[in-house]
């Protein structure tokens, strides 16, 4: 069975607008394609802007297959709004603009980017708050079939953001389930998990049970494979031998986006 790989349209072809990456993700060969949250700081973006991310969807003839919740503003630093007690509101208007992009896509794997510690509130609060959001948007996402999935990431480039392990995001995962959220998963990256110090092959087998999307770039750098130190046919070789079959996420940098090294992996039979 070959390996399934997606563009994350969100980081490469980003010499293009938006809206005409997915096309041009088909254009290079990959029917499926991954975003984050599509409008930096904006909750509840208008229809015409939803409307018009989904027809480049459907029209590029690509299929979404994931899509960050709302994370707050990103180019501005923020990762997240899950732990911030302040913004629950504004995490969860932004959940119906999901759905529907869901219920016209069919995306069902959405990723919730944790957010950083903030001054003044304790760890204790942020990481309850973080669980009853992280809860209610299961449930919500459940009504389609949909998982969420929990990523770490990298200490030194996304501020205090606390989960820096595949150990610490599945921490946040396993709360999340003991307190009846459906479907939650660990978004294994391989490149955050290796700037932070985690063995990919230990980690891969200690979690194969919970996860739920993989990601790749080389570390260090986040370009494409082959241009770090990560062992990537031995990666590869391990999420067989877990029996992972799901996607494999591009999400890396690359300002000329060159496929190539794809080739011995994308059609290699498991």
């Amino acid at each position: 069975m070959p390996r399934r790989f997606a563009v994350n349209c969100s980081i490469l072809f980003t010499g293009l607008p938006l809206l005409d990456r997915p096309a041009a993700a088909k254009a290079t060969g990959f029917d499926a394609v991954e975003f984050w949250w599509p409008w930096p700081g904006e909750p509840v973006p208008s229809t015409a802007q939803v409307d018009a991310f989904c027809k480049a969807v459907e029209d590029a003839g690509v299929r979404l297959i994931g899509l960050n919740f709302y994370a707050g503003d990103m180019p501005a630093g923020e990762r997240g709004v899950l732990s911030d007690p302040s913004r629950t509101d504004e995490f969860r208007d932004s959940i119906g603009t999901l759905l529907y992009i869901a219920e016209r896509t069919g995306v069902r794997s959405f990723n919730a980017l944790y957010g950083q510690r903030l001054d003044g509130v304790a760890p204790a609060d942020q990481d309850r708050t973080a669980t009853r959001n992280i809860v209610h948007a299961a449930h919500q996402v459940a009504r389609l079939g949909g998982t969420v999935l929990i990523e770490p990431l990298a200490r030194g480039l996304n501020g205090a953001y606390p989960l820096e392990t595949a150990a610490a995001a599945v921490a946040v995962v396993e709360r999340a389930r003991a307190e009846g959220a459906a479907d939650v998963r660990l978004l294994f990256d391989a490149f955050h998990l290796t700037t932070n110090g985690d063995d990919l092959h230990k980690a891969a087998h200690e979690h194969a049970a919970s996860i739920g999307h993989v990601q790749i770039a080389d570390a260090p750098g986040r370009g494409r494979p082959g241009t770090g130190g990560i062992d990537f046919p031995g990666l590869f070789a391990v999420l067989d031998d877990i029996g992972y079959d799901g996607w494999i996420s591009l999400e890396y940098v690359d300002p000329s986006p060159d496929f190539t090294w794809l080739e011995p992996y994308r059609t290699k039979d498991r």
